[in-house]
C-alpha cells in the first residue's frame, strides 16, 4: 500500500510566520493523532503546559476513536457489535456522521471498515480484492443498519465501522472546545484536519497552504482536505482510498484535493470527503451549501 498521510495534502503556510516579528513568539507542539501528525500553534506563557493537556486530551479520544488500540471505544463495538453506555463523543460524532450521510445521499457512510479492510488486506499482498469479496464487503455495509442510542450502539452481524473521514477533525473541536473553556484564543489546532480560534496572535488570520497550491486564511474557523490518492492500494499509487459504498468501487475522481471550511472541523472532515464522490465543481457547491457556513475553498482538479 502507498501512503501519503493527510498532514501531507495539507500544511501551515510556514513554521515561522511571517508577521511573526510583530507578535508574542509562536509555540509549536508536535505530536500524532489517529496517525496523523498534529500540531498546536499559540503564544502564551504557559504553552508548554497547555500542549501537555492537549496531548492528553488527544489521548483520551483516540481511546474512544481509535481502530487500532485494541480496547478504544470504537474497537469494543466493532469486535463485539454492540458498545453499551457509549461515551458522550462517539455518540455526537456518529450523529454529525449521519447528518452528512443523510445529505450526501450516502455516498458518506462510516460502515465501509470491511470494505476498506478487504481493499487494504489485498493491497498488502501486492493484489487488488477480488469481485466476490467487494460484494461481500457491500453485503456488510449500510448506515440504515446501526441503531444508536444514548443506551447502546448496534450492528449487524459482522459489520463494522470507520470514522477516518471525520474523527481527526472531531478531534480538533474538541480540543477547541477545551482551549476555550480555559479561555484561550489565537491558537491554531492540526490533527489532521484545522481549527482555529481566533487569528494568529498578530492579529491576522492563520495562512494555511494547500498542498495544490493557495493559501486559506484561518480565523476562528475550520478546514478539512480530502485527496482521493492521499492513501493508495497499488504500486502505481492510481487505486485511491476514498471508497463508494454504493458501488464498493474506489472513487474515479476528478479531483487532486477538495478542501472545505466551516465552523467545525468535523463537518469540514466529512463533508470534503464525500464531495470527492461528486463530479462536477457545480455539484461540490450544491452539496456543501446544504451545511450552514460551510464553504468549499478549493477543488483541484486531478
Amino acid at each position: 500500500m502507498t501512503t501519503r498521510r493527510r498532514f501531507l495534502t495539507i500544511s501551515a503556510a510556514a513554521a515561522v510566520f511571517p508577521y511573526q516579528s510583530m507578535a508574542a513568539p509562536v509555540h509549536t507542539w508536535q505530536g500524532i493523532a489517529l496517525g496523523a501528525r498534529a500540531t498546536l500553534r499559540l503564544a502564551h506563557p504557559d504553552a508548554k503546559a497547555i500542549s501537555a493537556r492537549v496531548a492528553a486530551e488527544i489521548s483520551r479520544l483516540e481511546d474512544i476513536f481509535s481502530l487500532y488500540r485494541p480496547h478504544s471505544s470504537l474497537t469494543q463495538l466493532n469486535r463485539a457489535g454492540q458498545l453499551d453506555f457509549p461515551p458522550f463523543e462517539l455518540l455526537e460524532c456518529l450523529s454529525i456522521a449521519g447528518t452528512v450521510h443523510r445529505i450526501s445521499e450516502g455516498r458518506f457512510d462510516p460502515t465501509i471498515q470491511l470494505l476498506w479492510a478487504c481493499y487494504a488486506e489485498a493491497s498488502a499482498l501486492g493484489m487488488l480484492p477480488q469481485t466476490d469479496a467487494i460484494t461481500r464487503a457491500i453485503s456488510k455495509t449500510g448506515w440504515e443498519r446501526v441503531r444508536i442510542s444514548s443506551s447502546a450502539i448496534v450492528l449487524e452481524p459482522e459489520m463494522a465501522l470507520t470514522l477516518n473521514g471525520i474523527a481527526q477533525g472531531y478531534i480538533a473541536d474538541r480540543v477547541a472546545e477545551m482551549l476555550m473553556e480555559e479561555g484561550l484564543t489565537n491558537v491554531l489546532i492540526d490533527t489532521g484536519e484545522f481549527r482555529a480560534l481566533g487569528t494568529h496572535p498578530d492579529g491576522r488570520a492563520w495562512p494555511v497552504t494547500l498542498a495544490a497550491g493557495g493559501t486559506v486564511p484561518l480565523d476562528a474557523r475550520a478546514l478539512a482536505t480530502s485527496a482521493p490518492l492521499g492513501i493508495t492500494f497499488d504500486e502505481h499509487a492510481r487505486v485511491g482510498h476514498i471508497l463508494d459504498p454504493r458501488t464498493g468501487q474506489p472513487v474515479q475522481s476528478n479531483w487532486q484535493e477538495i478542501s472545505v471550511s466551516a465552523a467545525s472541523a468535523a463537518v469540514a472532515d466529512a463533508l470534503s470527503t464525500a464531495a470527492c464522490l461528486l463530479g462536477t465543481r457545480d455539484a461540490i457547491d450544491t452539496f456543501v451549501a446544504r451545511f450552514q457556513d460551510a464553504h468549499v475553498e478549493d477543488a483541484t482538479a486531478a
